[in-house]
C-alpha cells in the first residue's frame, strides 16, 4: 500500500510538504505542488479522508450547481470542471435547480444539508436567498459564465454583448438586412446577446423590428425549431437568423428543412457557444466559440485559490471568444 512517505520520496519533497498539499494549505510552491499531485496520480494514492478532514476541518467536497435540464454547452463545461476537480483530489456533489423559484429554493435546501468546502455555479441563480446563504456562511463561491448584479463573488464571464454583435455584423457584412433573432426567457446572457443584436443593427442603420424577434420556450433544439416555425408563420421577410445558442440554431435548421428551405441558400444562420455538434451538423454551423475547457479549468483554479487563502478578494475575469465561420452562412444572393 502506498504511503505518504512514498509520495514524498517520489516527488522529492518532505512529508510535511505532501501533507500541506493534501490539506490545501499555503506555502507550497507551484512546482512542488505539481510534483506532489503528479506523484499522487502516478501511484494511485488515496489519502485517509477521515483523518484529513479532522485535521483540516474540511470535507474535501465541492458542490456544483447545474440547471435541471442542462444543454450541451453546460454539459461540456461541467465535464471540464469535474475533470479538474478530480486533479485536485476533490469530491464532487451535484445539485440541480429547475428554472423557477421553487426549484431554486429546493436546490438550496438540499445544499444546506451538506457540508461543502466550496461552490461552483454553472447556472445563473435568480433566488436572492441563495446568494444570502452563501455569503452569510462564507462559503467560497465561483460563478462560472455569469456575474451577479449585487453579488461580490469571483466570476468568469465572456463579453456576451460584444460577441453577439460580432455574430450579427458577420451577417450584415454578407449583405443581410432582414435578420431574425431567436432568444430565450430569463437570464442575463439572453438579454446581453439581444442587446448585441440590436447594437449591430443600429450600427448598420437597420431598424429593429419586434416581429423578427422570437423567444424560445426552452434552450433546446426543439425550442429552436418551435421558435423558427413561429417566425416563419409571421411571414416577415428574413434572409438570416441569429440564435443565441447553438442548440436553438440547430433546431432552427431542422425547422427550415421541414418547410423546404435550405441553409444557407434560403436562410443563413449563426449560433453561439460552439458545442461539439456545431461542427458535425449539415451544413456545419457558423458560431461564436466560448473557451469551454479554459472556463472549467479556471473555475476550479480560482476556487482553489479561495480555499487555500491565496486570494481573498473576489475576481471578475472575462475570457475572449472566437468567431468561427462555417457553411451555415453565405452572401445574400
Amino acid at each position: 500500500m502506498v504511503s505518504i512517505k512514498d509520495i514524498a520520496k517520489l516527488a522529492d519533497v518532505s512529508v510535511s510538504t505532501v501533507s500541506r498539499v493534501l490539506n490545501d494549505q499555503e506555502h507550497v510552491s507551484i512546482e512542488k505542488r505539481t510534483r506532489v499531485l503528479r506523484a499522487i496520480k502516478q501511484t494511485g494514492y488515496v489519502p485517509n479522508r477521515a483523518a484529513r478532514d479532522m485535521v483540516s476541518k474540511r470535507t474535501g467536497t465541492i458542490g456544483v450547481v447545474m440547471p435541471e435540464t442542462f444543454n450541451m454547452f453546460q454539459r461540456q463545461l461541467f465535464s471540464s470542471v469535474a475533470h479538474h476537480l478530480e486533479q485536485f483530489s476533490y469530491y464532487t456533489s451535484f445539485y440541480f435547480a429547475s428554472a423557477d423559484v421553487q426549484g431554486e429554493r429546493a436546490c438550496l435546501n438540499r445544499l444546506k444539508g451538506d457540508r461543502l468546502d466550496g461552490i461552483i455555479l454553472l447556472h445563473e441563480i435568480m433566488l436572492g436567498e441563495f446568494q444570502t446563504y452563501l455569503e452569510e456562511n462564507a462559503i467560497p463561491t465561483v460563478l462560472a459564465t455569469f456575474k451577479g448584479k449585487e453579488w461580490a463573488a469571483t466570476s468568469i464571464t465572456i463579453s456576451e454583448e460584444d460577441a453577439a454583435q460580432t455574430a450579427v455584423n458577420h451577417l450584415i457584412a454578407l449583405g443581410h438586412r432582414d435578420i431574425g433573432f431567436i432568444g430565450g426567457e430569463k437570464y442575463g446572457f439572453a438579454s446581453a446577446r439581444l442587446d448585441g443584436y440590436k447594437r449591430a443593427l443600429e450600427g448598420a442603420g437597420i431598424a429593429f423590428d419586434e416581429q423578427r424577434l422570437v423567444r424560445a420556450q426552452s434552450y433546446t433544439m426543439e425550442g429552436g425549431a418551435q421558435a423558427t416555425r413561429s417566425l416563419l408563420d409571421r411571414r416577415v421577410p428574413c434572409t438570416a437568423l441569429f440564435a443565441i445558442t447553438d442548440e436553438l440554431a440547430l433546431g432552427a435548421m431542422r425547422a427550415l428543412s421541414d418547410r423546404g428551405l435550405s441553409v444557407p441558400g434560403d436562410m443563413s444562420i449563426v449560433g453561439f457557444d460552439n458545442i461539439e455538434l456545431a461542427s458535425y451538423s449539415n451544413p456545419r454551423l457558423t458560431t461564436v466559440s466560448q473557451p469551454i475547457p479554459e472556463m472549467g479549468q479556471m473555475a476550479v483554479a480560482l476556487l482553489y485559490s479561495l480555499l487555500s487563502g491565496s486570494s481573498g478578494t473576489p475576481l471578475s475575469i472575462s475570457l475572449p471568444t472566437t468567431f468561427i465561420e462555417r457553411e451555415s452562412t453565405a452572401r445574400l444572393r
